[in-house]
């Protein structure tokens, strides 16, 4: 793994030889010492590792009880219907979370000595704030090392994943043992608490030196030297509020069931302190973007997103750009794209009526005969069911199979195949041209973090520290305040009686914030997470419906044993290093 690792910190930095990092460097090429000379370079280090980041829209519902996708060799389909195993993984982040740990450990070792401007003001700042991203980042990365791949040995020891701090050159003991879940857990949020000590908030330029946070007025005496440093011009890069919100989410893998075990000290209540500490900043529950659940359909945030600034609902983004992927792979092939999106009625069903209780419950008034009629907003701009309309010319679409349209089920190659397309992530404002025999681009990017998952991290870890009433020390909010804002907005409704009779049931709460957090965050690639941290039932057969008949079906079955709740290491890595132990069952 790691021979791999150096391999490829070599290659991306436009180096011939592993040899350079370790000896004297070819004639005509790049050796890394300089970096103590060449500030751009020695950023280009750190920047590079950016390029290793996983996909938010990674797809994987199509693993899960939410989504089947129509691409028969899709490698999730494979995964979920018996393909998985520690040689077949395509949730594999090992040789990607190392090699941009591999080129963080390198950066951090050599920063201080880079000469990063000729004012020593300012190169002090440009040191203190690359190395705050470089820590933040080696904590994300860690992050994903162990959610995919931390579990139990066959011993009943807890483990996570080899923590690596120090560059591994060419003399390094490669057969590097795992550390323990706990040791993991201390490591990421020491870096990110490095991090957040290191950066802003937010990169922003300021107008004078009063406008300078505390952390740096004594560094700096010209306001421009901060705006050279720290301001508008990196966006986007990881800053202070982005590692926070890592914290909440390494805490909330690690106070959840999966990893409930005597060796690991993270609680709920750790979990619900570092949400707050994300939602403090933009004012608690009062700060919930009442636009936030569209914002992937938002167009004048779309179109007018400039200078790196992120629209309310967003902590963290990729950059913007005129694309129409996500519109070619997932409209409805009656309109030009290949439906590969299929979600399931399985998630369908878990929308409530428009008065906010469950379509199982009486109170609900649901009709089957009239199932999508006074139904959650939510599932009619997240999902295209039967005559929901796409496009800018909200052409219905029939799903039916005798409908007689290509949309039908099961009527092509790219037609659903449970009755239902994906209508979320994709703008209706974009259509397929047939006189230029092409589709229109226009702004699009992919949320990394948004608030509302934080929001909801925080009323899952609240629920379970204190209850749904009780509240966080340094929150003014408890989970029932969060659901009850995060369902205003979708339901538009200001009397919510089923969250009431929830909020004296700390069970009952659960399961609600449970199923508001698979509403809310559906096919951003959560679910699949979400179940195995909660120990769910993996292997609930996905169903479809169909209009013409008025009856569900089965679609697709899951194939998971119970130690997959856990993800294999790489069967590749056990066979080069006997220091590594295989999660139990992967053997």
């Amino acid at each position: 793994m790691k021979r791999n690792i150096i391999f490829l910190l070599v290659s991306l930095l436009v180096l011939s030889s592993c040899d350079d990092l370790f000896e004297p460097a070819i004639e005509n090429t790049k050796d890394i010492d300089l970096m103590y000379t060449d500030p751009i370079f020695a950023q280009g280090v750190l920047t590079t590792s950016y390029r290793f980041l996983p996909d938010a829209y990674d797809n994987s519902e199509y693993a899960t009880d939410d989504a089947v996708t129509n691409v028969i060799s899709n490698s999730y389909l494979k995964m979920a219907t018996g393909s998985w195993t520690a040689s077949y993984n395509p949730v594999n982040m090992w040789t990607n979370g190392y090699g941009a740990i591999q080129y963080l450990n390198t950066f951090l070792e050599k920063c201080d000595d880079v000469d990063w401007a000729d004012d020593p003001e300012a190169a002090a700042l440009f040191n203190m704030r690359l190395k705050g991203e470089a820590y933040g980042m080696r904590g994300l990365y860690l992050f994903h090392l162990l959610r995919n791949h931390a579990g139990y040995s066959t011993s009943g020891e807890l483990l996570g994943v080899p923590i690596l701090t120090e560059f591994q050159d060419a003399n390094a003991d490669f057969n590097t043992p795992r550390a323990t879940f706990q040791e993991c857990v201390d490591q990421i949020i020491s870096d990110l608490d490095s991090a957040v000590y290191l950066l802003p908030v937010e990169y922003d330029n300021v107008g004078s030196l009063e406008e300078i946070s505390e952390k740096y007025k004594d560094m700096v005496t010209l306001s421009s030297t901060y705006n050279r440093a720290m301001g508008d011009l990196f966006k986007q890069l990881l800053n202070g509020q982005i590692a926070k919100a890592y914290r909440s989410k390494i805490a909330l893998l690690a106070a959840s069931p999966a990893f409930q075990d005597a060796s690991n000290t993270i609680t709920w209540e750790n979990a619900a302190d570092y949400s707050a500490d994300v939602l403090q900043y933009i004012g608690g529950v009062s700060g919930l973007d009442p636009d936030g659940a569209t914002y992937f359909n938002n167009d004048d945030d779309l179109d007018n997103l400039a200078d790196g600034n992120n629209p309310a609902e967003i902590l963290w983004r990729t950059n913007v750009g005129e694309t129409s992927d996500e519109e070619e792979d997932n409209f409805p092939p009656s309109l030009f794209g290949e439906g590969k999106m299929n979600p399931t009625q399985n998630l369908v069903n878990a929308f409530p009526m428009a008065n906010g209780y469950p379509i199982t419950n009486t109170n609900g008034n649901y009709n089957p005969a009239s199932p999508y009629a006074d139904r959650d907003p939510r599932l009619t701009y997240c999902i295209v069911y039967d005559t929901n309309p796409v496009s800018v010319n909200n052409t219905p679409i029939l799903t039916g199979s005798e409908s007689g349209t290509d949309d039908g089920i099961n009527v092509g190659e790219t037609s659903t195949r449970t009755g239902y397309y994906m209508k979320k992530r994709m703008r209706m404002d974009v259509n397929y041209s047939n006189a230029n025999q092409s589709w229109q681009e226009k702004n699009n990017y992919t949320p990394r973090i948004r608030y509302t998952e934080i929001f909801l991290n925080y009323a899952e870890a609240a629920n379970e520290a204190y209850g749904p009433t009780g509240i966080a020390p340094n929150a003014g909010y408890s989970a029932v305040d969060v659901i009850r804002v995060i369902r205003e907005r979708a339901l538009g409704i200001t009397s919510d009686p089923y969250l009431d009779e929830c909020s004296g049931n700390k069970d009952k709460m659960r399961e609600l914030i449970h199923n508001e957090r698979r509403l809310e965050l559906c096919f951003e690639g959560f679910r699949f997470w979400d179940l195995r941290r909660w120990k769910a039932d993996l292997t609930e057969t996905a169903k479809g419906y169909d209009v013409s008949t008025g009856k569900e079906f089965e679609v697709e079955h899951r194939s998971y044993a119970d130690y997959m709740n856990y993800g294999p290491i790489p069967y590749s890595e056990i066979l080069k290093y006997d220091k590594l132990i295989q999660n139990k069952g992967w053997e």
